[in-house]
């Protein structure tokens, strides 16, 4: 009987774990009671000011704002730390240090989680709500960033910069966008990023911005009420969970593509 190697069942553990992920957002609900209420009460410019509040912020990120990003942790270090693991997958391809690469990744986006809630809350309880979208922004970035350093990507090319908005966005999709956006990122990654990508990094931009304008609508306009904002502002670590929960699972395919 044939076995599978390590990588391969890690392959195999990964398709269970992405069909758990679709199954699970499959059955979330579309808008909860609070969200209906709030409706009749949101301004009706504040979904079109968030949408254009995310795309400046994508925009100043990508163009000005990754080295400022890169201060807030060793990039270089992260990266012999992937070589490291490599290395030692190489000579001894084991449990512990096939999964060496998952753990790094997890314990990335477990620190990131606590500055999103810290800042986020923070920032609720004072009632300050749109201001906060470019140090968000700048977090989700950093959380993703980390992530693609784990598995040994680099972040910084426009062809990158597509991929990770294309993965911001879709992890912000339910139903049939959710599915269609899905298989396309899973095509581009089992081609190795080969062929044009849909959309340029401008264009993508504004597809993510939306999505997170559409998704924080309610949160956002919660966090600008002083107090009350926290619940609004804690939003900020629940969708950023759902972001890098989506990202660690396109980067470990990535991974996993060069290796079986």
């Amino acid at each position: 009987m044939f076995r599978q190697n390590r990588w391969e069942k890690e392959w195999t553990a990964l398709k269970k774990k992405e069909a758990r992920y679709l199954m699970r957002r499959r059955e979330e609900k579309t808008s909860s009671a609070l969200q209906q209420k709030l409706e009749e009460k949101i301004p009706e410019k504040l979904e079109e000011t968030l949408n254009t509040a995310f795309i400046k912020a994508f925009d100043l990120v990508f163009e000005k704002g990754t080295g400022l990003i890169e201060k807030t942790y060793n990039k270089d270090q992260q990266k012999t730390d992937y070589q490291v693991r490599e290395y030692a997958a190489g000579l001894k391809e084991s449990r512990k240090t096939v999964k060496a690469f998952g753990r790094q990744s997890q314990g990335t986006r477990m620190k990131n989680l606590m500055i999103s809630g810290v800042e986020g809350v923070g920032l609720g309880l004072l009632g300050i709500g749109l201001p906060d979208i470019p140090l968000f922004t700048a977090v989700i970035l950093k959380s993703v960033y980390e992530i693609a350093l784990s598995y040994g990507f680099e972040y910084e090319s426009e062809k990158e910069q597509w991929f990770i908005l294309k993965m911001i966005e879709t992890a912000l999709k339910k139903g049939e966008e959710l599915e269609r956006n899905n298989s396309l990122l899973n095509a581009w990654i089992d081609q190795n990023g080969i062929g044009e990508t849909v959309k340029g990094r401008k264009e993508q931009s504004k597809e993510t911005a939306a999505a997170l304008a559409e998704a924080l609508l309610y949160m956002k306009f919660l966090q600008g009420i002083p107090v009350v904002g926290i619940a609004g502002g804690a939003a900020d670590t629940v969708y950023l969970k759902k972001i890098t929960d989506y990202a660690e699972l396109k980067y470990k395919r990535r991974f996993l593509r060069k290796k079986i």
